[in-house]
């Protein structure tokens, strides 16, 4: 049996669909699993042992092996006997339909019914619910029967190279009883952003109260946030990789490490759960139920706002009280709480 799986397009979505593709693994142990993936959602998986193999495509390109007509040539060439759709669009129930597989299984929404043998009925969007819970009954129409709600990554050798780099001249103390990681970035948009005072008054609490160093995380894009907070900061123990490693991989890498993570509502968010570590979450404009992952070494604090949470990328009073307004006063106990408790989840 060969089996294709539209992996989810968000880097949070891709770590909570990973209960579902383990129980796809445990269900079907002879098929062979094909991810079908943007680039960034392949590196998230990297390592694991989920998928045996990644196909890449990308709808922003017009030409090349990514394309959507050359994607489409190679989904047939597959020959797949089965697609798993754990997106919602149009577009890849379009694919899955071109690509030839004799079952197609999804959810029935946005008029793409018709593309799938197996329709799944999606639960109404005016009632919050773990998409994780979701992914799950997607699997469990493919026949999966045991299915779970702990998340799984993998760091690859090369990712912990890459981490172990960015230490190399540093003083060993900064490092040996352990940091806390701060992960200020979102690529939702600039509503689930805390300001960046904030996050250097956070980490100046942490490096003096709680005599921890501080790591502040990045991509590409929050590189010169990173920076902002560490100038803020103004302490030779609050550090940041704007400098160093970027990558998912290196991130990663971090959040293995690292004694606690506090993070928006993104990506890096969700590494904490899979890697065992703690987290803070901060919540602003979305609904905590959308991203519930179960996991109990999770603490998620969000201030109760008479317009929020309104699920909207940017804040459309202009006035953003749902993050402005969180003050790092009411995110520190929950710091305190999980360091002081000393836990570690399963990895």
């Amino acid at each position: 049996m060969k089996l294709g799986v539209f992996l989810p397009n968000w880097i949070g979505d891709a770590v909570m669909a990973t209960p579902a593709l383990r129980a796809v693994r445990d269900h079907h142990p002879h098929a062979e699993v094909v991810g079908l993936a943007r680039p960034y959602v392949a590196e998230v998986l990297r390592g694991t042992d989920l998928l045996d193999r990644t196909l890449l495509y990308d709808p922003k390109e017009k030409q090349g092996e990514r394309s959507e007509r050359s994607f489409v040539r190679r989904l047939r060439a597959e020959r797949l006997d089965a697609a798993l759709l754990l997106t919602n669009s149009f577009r890849t129930a379009w694919l899955a339909w071109r690509s030839g597989a004799k079952r197609r299984v999804g959810f029935a929404r946005d008029l793409r019914g018709w593309l799938l043998t197996d329709r799944v009925t999606p639960k109404p969007k005016s009632r919050p619910h773990p998409v994780l819970d979701e992914y799950n009954r997607l699997a469990e129409t493919l026949g999966c029967s045991t299915l779970s709600t702990r998340t799984e990554l993998a760091v690859t050798d090369e990712d912990a190279r890459q981490f172990e780099s960015f230490w190399e001249n540093r003083d060993w103390r900064l490092r040996s009883s352990g940091f806390v990681a701060m992960s200020p970035g979102g690529a939702f948009g600039a509503a689930k952003h805390w300001p960046t005072e904030h996050f250097a008054e956070l980490a100046g609490q942490v490096v003096r109260d709680l005599d921890r160093t501080v790591l502040v995380l990045c991509g590409p894009a929050e590189r010169d946030t990173a920076r902002e907070i560490t100038s803020l900061a103004d302490d030779p123990r609050v550090l940041s990789l704007a400098d160093g490693p970027i990558g998912l991989g290196v991130t990663k890498a971090a959040v293995r490490e690292a004694t606690l993570l506090v993070a928006t509502d993104s990506g890096p968010r969700h590494f904490a759960a899979a890697l065992g570590t703690p987290v803070v979450t901060l919540f602003g404009p979305t609904h905590i139920s959308w991203s519930e992952t179960h996991y109990d070494l999770a603490r998620h604090v969000q201030l109760d706002v008479d317009c929020g949470p309104c699920q909207k990328r940017v804040c459309p009073l202009g006035h953003h009280r749902c993050m402005q307004e969180l003050t790092p006063a009411a995110v520190m106990p929950a710091v305190r709480e999980l360091l002081a408790s000393g836990k570690r989840g399963a990895a």
